[in-house]
């Protein structure tokens, strides 16, 4: 058997999209990085192999930006046909060829050496190589979910439901239990021109009557043809009474017999207005909701929730609510399989939930953070675990660079950095540079320190643009632009159903697609930078400029007929 060795700054095991989103930012901030994942493909529950749509934050102007509003834009963008091949594919990109960063696919964490209360390494087992790939860091990100790294490490977990009393929540059950929400494996379904069969497997169980399946919405199309549901039928879940690690397989083949028995009720037993649909496609990785969940330097409980995460080391943010699925899951009849009780959006998560309360070197970001069951319930969706990662990384970053424990990290520099990165932090404001702020600017507006709501965007006809002047010629390094993405859009990353007739384009129609950047020194010099297929919100320009007048000159959008601008800032 091979055996490779690695000697970097941040090892992250796990390649969801917190952990994606932490090891890209982490690299992009400049210290060295390992990324380990036990799958082929990165994205975890966003992945083609489970194929859960990205959710976040709920209510206007909350959706979530930096990186993950990056992966997907440009999945919009090389994507139109909403291929999961391709979308692996934007997330392969943006790992394998990120600067400072390493990546280890199909490889499985099975040792962890410590010592002093701290981890001195991993090792992680690619089977497919036969290989052994032993990886010593100064930190280690467990994003891995199912926080692999809490029994190697005998770093402090919860599992399960809290009681009432622990924490004064009102939610969790009045003695506290073993019991998780489940695991889910979901259907995609593709619409033919045509009546399509389906004959079900011997082994899936078998659904008559619409009676089998209580308060579990499962019609395609109604009489008159109208398309009544987006459906991923996501409440076939099992596994929150069983462990929800090592009873996978288990969760797994009994998924299966609900899906493909669920499928064959719809194709053929009664009225569901499936005719010409086909199944596309069921997964055999069921997408996990919980399992084991760190004990950090702070515990985001219920109240927590409630009362809006007010905290001084704030890094991130939640808003989905508290989506409390019953640990019965397929198998509650009662009602619906899942309570939605009521949570602000957005709510903030400081920075020490994400550091290891007894293991000094360990962070994690994802589902696996440190809070409560409830608490759990609104924060463990994908996009608060994508940004949750960004914070994470950025933070080890800055660590590594000041050479101070993260713990003690400058956290108002921490949020500047990631507000920088078009990363929102509720109630914060970014502070531009000082060259920025002391240049006179034809729109104070792209330099106010918000970046979304229509009060903070400056709405610009074609042949309009934004000036900057300087009493000298000024040295200008990088150029920042903040672009309207539409963070009120309705539309998924990915879907989770394919009608013959569906959108062509999900590219915003307010992005600019076509600008301009024109820089002149005193003698009347020109440096100019054209961009006429672009398609981020958060772009940034590296350049080496003397200038004494900067403009950004907005081309074309996606099809808005206003120019739409949040941010235009330099340094």
């Amino acid at each position: 058997m091979l055996r490779k060795n690695y000697d970097t700054d941040l090892c992250v095991v796990g390649g969801g999209l917190a952990g994606l989103c932490t090891a890209i930012a982490a690299a992009r901030h400049g210290i060295k990085v390992v990324l380990i994942h036990d799958r082929p493909v990165l994205g975890g529950n966003a992945s083609s192999e489970v194929r859960m749509w990205i959710c976040g934050a709920q209510g206007k102007d909350n959706k979530e930006t930096g990186i993950v509003e990056e992966l997907i834009l440009e999945n919009y963008y090389l994507n139109p046909q909403r291929s999961f091949a391709v979308w692996d594919s934007v997330l392969y990109s943006k790992a394998m060829y990120q600067e400072n960063l390493t990546v280890l696919l199909n490889s499985s964490v099975l040792d962890a050496e410590c010592d002093d209360n701290s981890i001195k390494s991993v090792t992680a087992w690619q089977s497919n190589a036969e290989t052994f790939h032993i990886i010593k860091a100064k930190y280690f990100a467990d994003c891995s979910g199912d926080s692999i790294l809490a029994p190697l490490s005998n770093a402090q977990f919860r599992y399960g439901r809290e009681a009432k009393s622990e924490f004064g929540e009102t939610i969790p059950p009045e003695k506290a239990d073993k019991k998780t929400m489940g695991m889910s494996c979901l259907i995609q379904v593709r619409e033919t021109p045509n009546k399509t069969e389906f004959i079900p497997p011997k082994w899936a169980y078998t659904y008559e009557t619409d009676a089998d399946l209580p308060y579990k919405d499962h019609l395609i199309r109604n009489n008159e043809g109208k398309l009544l549901i987006y459906n991923n039928f996501w409440w076939i879940e099992v596994g929150g009474e069983w462990d929800c690690i090592h009873d996978t397989d288990r969760c797994r083949e009994e998924c299966l017999k609900i899906a493909y028995g669920v499928w064959d009720h719809v194709k053929n037993k009664g009225e569901h207005g499936a005719d010409n649909w086909e199944l596309e496609w069921i997964g055999f990785l069921p997408g996990k909701r919980e399992s084991r969940r760190y004990v950090g330097e702070y515990t985001v409980t219920q109240n927590d929730v409630e009362a809006g995460g007010k905290f001084y080391d704030t890094v991130a943010y939640a808003g989905w609510t508290m989506d409390d699925h019953f640990p019965e899951g397929f198998y509650y009849t009662a009602g619906h399989p899942t309570i939605y009780h009521p949570a602000p959006s957005p709510w903030g998560l400081p920075l020490r939930c994400m550091i290891s309360k007894n293991i000094k070197n360990l962070v994690f970001a994802g589902r696996n953070i440190s809070v409560t069951h409830a608490a759990l319930s609104s924060s463990r969706v994908m996009a608060t675990c994508a940004i949750l990662g960004q914070a994470l990384g950025t933070a080890v970053a800055q660590a590594v660079i000041d050479n101070c424990d993260v713990r003690s990290v400058d956290i108002r520099r921490l949020q500047n950095t990631l507000m920088f990165d078009d990363c929102y932090i509720p109630g914060k404001k970014r502070e531009a540079s000082a060259v920025c702020k002391n240049a006179c600017c034809s729109e104070e507006t792209v330099r106010d320190g918000i970046d979304r709501g229509e009060e903070h965007c400056v709405k610009l006809k074609k042949g309009e643009c934004i000036k900057y002047s300087f009493d000298t010629d000024t040295e200008i390094g990088k150029i920042y632009l903040t672009f309207d993405s539409s963070l009120n859009r309705a539309d998924k990353n990915m879907p989770c159903m394919y009608p013959l007739q569906r959108k062509e384009s999900l590219i915003p129609e307010t992005l600019i697609k076509k600008y301009k950047l024109v820089g002149t020194d005193s003698s009347g010099r020109e440096f100019i930078i054209e961009t006429d297929n672009s398609h981020q919100r958060f772009i940034t320009h590296n350049v080496n400029w003397k200038v004494n007048r900067l403009e950004l000159i907005p081309l074309e959008s996606y099809g808005s007929e206003e120019l739409r601008i949040f941010r235009f800032e330099f340094e």
